[in-house]
């Protein structure tokens, strides 16, 4: 009789043993415990150590409070422009109400990365190439706006960062982009160019007014010319002609006058465009008369030839 009685002592201390052991629940210091009681939530949220829990009645479920780092699988999409790119994304994100998080979603990281894909080709859609590769900061925050707006509310998980890893773009942009780059590196190669010549041509016009004033600073020049000249080993050296020798010649060579013209006659125009005004003309002295009377007289005959041959 003892020896039942001490088994029966022994099966139930293990028992409750057994019971206890599952009544003890452990929460660690990133977790937040809910318990369930016969079905229903208890508003009690345990925090981090240890907890005893009525075993078969309650039930504990742990929630991870740490950030969650999830990435976004790449969406394939059309910008505005109409250009086919390839992005995907990191989404970064915590809970925030856990009793939210438990009872209104089913599995709030299956939902969290849905949301974020749809939420990703929306955002490609609404944009242009150009924002995306360079306008990066904005994207995000509209991105991460867009994610928050049905997941903190209704599910308790709130959307801490969205970042925008990468986007893939077809082959043929790639080689137009390139060369659009090259285009823009030539031009600003160009550009210092020209403003490099600019800058020097203006030194060298103030050198060589500066030189003009001054012969010998216009000798010393040209004596420095040919020593460089002929640092580079050359077998004939061709020395210039003095400036001041051109300009002694160019001073002794006697000026050219322009020959004068002639005066030329002016004739006298009518005044009224009449022959009143014109010089009368002299009546050639061997013409003969006419007489008073009117008749016509004849000329007599001259008989026999000679100059002056009388008749």
């Amino acid at each position: 009789m003892e020896s039942v009685l001490l088994a029966f002592i022994v099966v139930v201390g293990f028992l409750l043993l057994v019971a206890l052991a599952r009544g003890v629940r452990v929460v660690q210091q990133f977790e937040t415990g809910i318990v369930f009681r016969l079905g229903r939530i208890q508003s009690e949220i345990r925090g981090p150590g240890m907890h005893l829990i009525v075993p078969i009645v309650d039930r504990m479920q742990k929630v991870n409070m740490q950030i969650v780092t999830m990435g976004v699988p790449a969406q394939e999409g059309i910008t505005r422009d109409n250009v086919s790119v390839r992005v995907d994304a990191v989404v970064y994100f915590r809970v925030i109400d856990p009793i939210k998080a438990v009872v209104n979603v089913q599995n709030y990281l299956f939902a969290v990365s849905q949301v974020a894909q749809t939420s990703l080709r929306s955002v490609i859609g609404q944009s242009e190439l150009d924002q995306l590769l360079s306008d990066r900061d904005s994207l995000n925050s509209q991105l991460k706006a867009v994610i928050d707006e049905p997941t903190e509310g209704p599910w308790g998980i709130r959307i801490e960062r969205v970042e925008i890893k990468d986007v893939a773009l077809p082959e043929g942009m790639k080689r137009s982009m390139s060369r659009q780059a090259e285009a823009e590196r030539e031009r600003r190669a160009r550009i210092i160019t020209a403003d490099g010549e600019f800058q020097a041509s203006k030194r060298l016009a103030a050198a060589a007014r500066q030189m003009s004033s001054d012969p010998s600073a216009l000798q010393l020049r040209m004596l420095q010319t040919v020593v460089e000249v002929a640092a580079e080993k050359n077998s004939t050296l061709v020395m210039p002609l003095p400036v001041e020798l051109l300009r002694f010649f160019d001073r002794m060579a006697p000026a050219e006058q322009p020959p004068a013209a002639a005066p030329q006659e002016e004739e006298p125009e009518p005044a009224d465009g009449t022959l009143d005004d014109l010089p009368a003309l002299d009546a050639p002295a061997d013409l003969p008369s006419a007489p008073a009377d009117g008749s016509v007289r004849q000329p007599s005959p001259r008989i026999g030839g000679g100059d002056g041959g009388t008749p």
